[in-house]
Order: structure tokens, then sequence, then C-alpha cells
């Protein structure tokens, strides 16, 4: 079948966690500044016309809980997939996930944890928009948000072989009472 739209990656760092003692890391949630964070990174992604056709979703409850205030922001649903491989995963090991994906989805979003989804990004990133992936070098703070081209198929995905075209941290407003 011929591909008449190309694969979009988007990498989405989760929102903001909390630390309470006890908590296994897995089983950590969100703090209250991602769970503002996170609607906001819907918001970006629907405004800038990237609502994804597949979410792959890291298993941790953070991840979870951000994809949760992500989703009705979109404007639209789109299938999720909970993969307990991209909690703590390599980037390599997030290729493989990807690599994975049936080429019926174009639009693809990632959300994970950071070594990984930083280490992705620009590992996949051959070229692209050069300020945005200066920026995603520098710094890939909690609900970062890239999104790359990638010109081949999902089982092509490789080092260098996709083009970073956007990166932002989109930031809730903190309303004072």
């Amino acid at each position: 079948m011929p591909r008449s739209v190309p694969a979009r990656l988007i990498v989405l760092r989760h929102a903001k966690s909390a630390w309470p003692d006890g908590v296994p890391d897995h089983e950590r949630p969100l703090a209250g500044r991602g769970r503002r964070d996170a609607p906001a990174a819907g918001r970006w992604l629907r405004e800038v016309s990237c609502t994804p056709d597949l979410v792959i979703c890291s298993t941790a409850r953070r991840a979870r809980e951000t994809w949760e205030l992500v989703a009705p922001e979109l404007g639209r649903r789109p299938m999720v997939v909970f993969e307990p491989r991209v909690y703590e995963a390599s980037a390599s090991a997030l290729v493989n996930v990807l690599r994975e994906t049936p080429e019926q989805w174009r639009s693809v979003l990632l959300i994970g944890h950071q070594p990984g989804v930083q280490d992705v990004v620009l590992s996949v990133a051959g070229d692209g928009d050069d300020e945005a992936l200066a920026r995603a070098r520098v710094k890939f703070p909690t609900t970062a948000v890239a999104v790359l081209a990638l010109p081949g198929t999902w089982a092509q995905l490789a080092p260098g072989t996709a083009a970073l075209t956007a990166f932002a941290v989109p930031r809730g407003i903190t309303v004072r009472r």
C-alpha cells in the first residue's frame, strides 16, 4: 500500500511528578504543576495540528496521568496503547517499540521518561530545525514536546533518519487566589 501521508513522531516527556514518601517510582503521581502543564501540552498539540492517530504511553502512573490530561485537549481521541517497555527505556529500546508500529498509524505520540525521550529524539533527528535541535540537546524538561517528520516507514526508523520540525515546552497558567 503506498503511503500518501508522511509519518510523524511526537515525543512527550511526562508532566512534573511528585515524590511521595514510600511510593515506588512506577507509581509516582503527577505534582500540582504537572496537572497544570499536561493540558497545556494537549492544547499546544491541537494548535499546531499535531493530533496523533496512535498514542504509545508508558505504564508508569505519571505518564498515564499525563495522557489523561492531554487527551481532552486534542479534540479527538486517538487509539492508546499502554506499553510497559516504554518505562525506563533507552533510546534504542524506544526505537524498537516504534518500529513495530503498523503503517496505518501516520502520527504517533510517544509519552515516556528521561533520559530515553531526549535520547530517542536526538538519536533519530538527522536534521531539521537547528534552533529546536539545539534546545532539545540542552534540556528536555517535563512536558517537553518534540515533533519529528519521518521520510520512511516505521520499520525503517533508525538514527539520523528523521527531521526535528518543532520543540516546545508548554506550561499551564497558575491562577493566584
